[in-house]
């Protein structure tokens, strides 16, 4: 017999775990981008659900779904595939890379994601906040491709890379708090004794690593997020909205901690689980212990 948790995985099978994560955890997203945008007065994630429903109906907290899909199809792509594929190159001697340097590995995967998957991001993040501007402001897309004709042709191209910037070093933080930590936490897990490969220890590094992902993220999530949904000319640079931001005070920085943490959480528990499986099912083994 052999051993099913030496399997390595595929270096797209991320981008297919994240998107199918992202069909289940798309309201939550939603909620989080609306309150990062929300400028009056205090509004509860159950009061912002509460209204959506009531004026635009179910079907409304799956706005943007194809552009969130995109992303994930192009961020996480690159940023798990990056990841795993120079994991794997380093570790083929049979030596396992240090923590230092799965932090550094994982911040470039990430910053590469961040970069391609601006784009769909910045679609997401529209969609997603449409439906709370008046109809005569409304972008409406009909989906991410339109989106993306959409803005190339009113605002050119280079528009399509606004908030790139945050994006990337977001994403660098996102996938080290993310895949890096994931790994540390379940090796440590193992080593304990008390734990087998097996989704009750995924689960538990998963939680674990979206804490840590949330809290690193969070500041750059929200100056994203606005740079992305600001008019054109709205800000000068990233220094002008970071100051116009901190003038809200430095809870600002943390607007839609909670749905960010509650939308985060399942989508990283979802995202290994699903990759976990995708590894045991249709990974490979190392060349060396490779079976016919």
């Amino acid at each position: 017999m052999t051993d099913e948790s030496k399997k390595l995985a595929r270096w797209y099978f991320g981008g297919l775990s994240s998107a199918g994560a992202a069909c289940i955890t798309h309201p939550l997203d939603l909620l989080k981008v609306q309150l990062q945008t929300h400028q009056h007065g205090k509004l509860s994630v159950v009061q912002l659900a509460t209204s959506i429903l009531e004026k635009n109906g179910f079907t409304a907290l799956y706005n943007g779904l194809s552009a969130s899909l995109l992303r994930q199809l192009t961020y996480s792509t690159t940023r798990f595939g990056a990841y795993e594929v120079g994991k794997q190159t380093f570790e083929a001697s049979g030596h396992s890379l240090l923590f230092h340097e799965k932090l550094l590995l994982a911040g470039l995967s990430g910053a590469a994601g961040g970069v391609l998957g601006t784009p769909a991001d910045l679609i997401n993040v529209r969609m997603q906040n449409d439906i709370k501007l008046p109809p005569e402001l409304r972008r409406n897309y009909k989906h991410a491709l339109d989106g993306l004709n959409s803005i190339i042709k009113q605002e050119g191209v280079h528009r399509l890379f606004s908030g790139c910037s945050t994006a990337t070093l977001r994403a660098a933080l996102m996938t080290i708090g993310q895949l890096s930590f994931y790994d540390q936490i379940k090796i440590i897990l193992l080593q304990s004794g008390y734990f087998k490969d097996s989704p009750v220890t995924h689960v538990i590094s998963s939680i674990f690593a979206g804490a840590i992902a949330t809290t690193l993220t969070q500041p750059l999530d929200v100056l994203k997020t606005r740079a992305m949904n600001a008019k054109p000319g709205e800000f000068k640079d990233l220094m002008e909205l970071f100051w116009y931001t901190a003038k809200l005070g430095p809870l600002a920085f943390f607007k839609g901690y909670v749905p960010a943490f509650v939308r985060l959480a399942p989508h990283t528990i979802l995202t290994f689980v699903f990759l976990e499986q995708l590894k045991s099912k249709f990974g490979f083994y190392p060349p060396q212990n490779h079976v016919v």
